[in-house]
């Protein structure tokens, strides 16, 4: 028997059940470990990524592994943070900042994969683009002698870190980094960065 699902009112509705149900079928049959999207700070993050530690601890994953993992999910997660277009800002008796975006874990081909995605300004995609495919180009020997560069060089006082930070995620990967920008409007760009592990 079906039972229908009800709002407060006592009008029937659509069953919300099977929908997320699928959404989590779907997120399974991709190999999803872990997702989050929504409003970020750094208290969630911290939170998340303790989480994402113990599971991938959990399953045996080799120690070398986890910590990659970790310090590629916690540089998604802060580039989120500091360079997403969608921000609430407020003052609560302290000031809070949160910024909007998404951050997927999974498995594929036997590797971890972390996937970062958020809204950014249209000004902002070129700079980034070409720091992204710099890497992209690079070998594992490039990266790290890139990297030695740019820790000598003064920071680009636009970048708040960024160029370090995406070279750490580049130092890291398996594999090419792979990125890409969807326009949404004039202004707007939906930037995502996938790194595989």
């Amino acid at each position: 028997m079906t039972i229908p699902a009800n709002n407060p009112d006592g009008v029937t509705s659509e069953r919300i059940a099977p929908q997320y149900r699928a959404f989590k079928r779907m997120l399974d049959e991709r190999g999803i470990l872990f997702s989050f999207s929504g409003y970020l700070s750094e208290g969630i993050l911290y939170s998340l990524g303790e989480t994402l530690r113990q599971k991938m601890t959990l399953d045996d994953t080799d120690i070398t592994t986890i910590k990659k993992v970790f310090s590629v999910f916690i540089e998604q997660a802060q580039n989120i943070i500091r360079y997403s277009a969608e921000k609430v800002l407020g003052n609560v008796g302290k000031s809070i900042e949160l910024s909007s975006g998404m951050v997927t874990i999974g498995t594929e081909n036997g590797r971890f994969f972390i996937v970062c995605a958020n809204t950014i300004l249209e000004e902002d995609v070129p700079r980034l683009q070409q720091r992204l495919e710099i890497l992209q180009k690079m070998d594992k020997d490039e990266i790290k002698a890139y990297y030695k560069e740019q820790l000598r060089e003064a920071p680009d006082e636009k970048s708040r870190g960024a160029t370090i930070g995406l070279i750490e995620i580049a130092r890291r990967a398996s594999e090419p980094i792979q990125f890409d920008f969807d326009r949404i409007d004039a202004d707007k760009h939906f930037f995502c960065l996938k790194v595989s592990i």
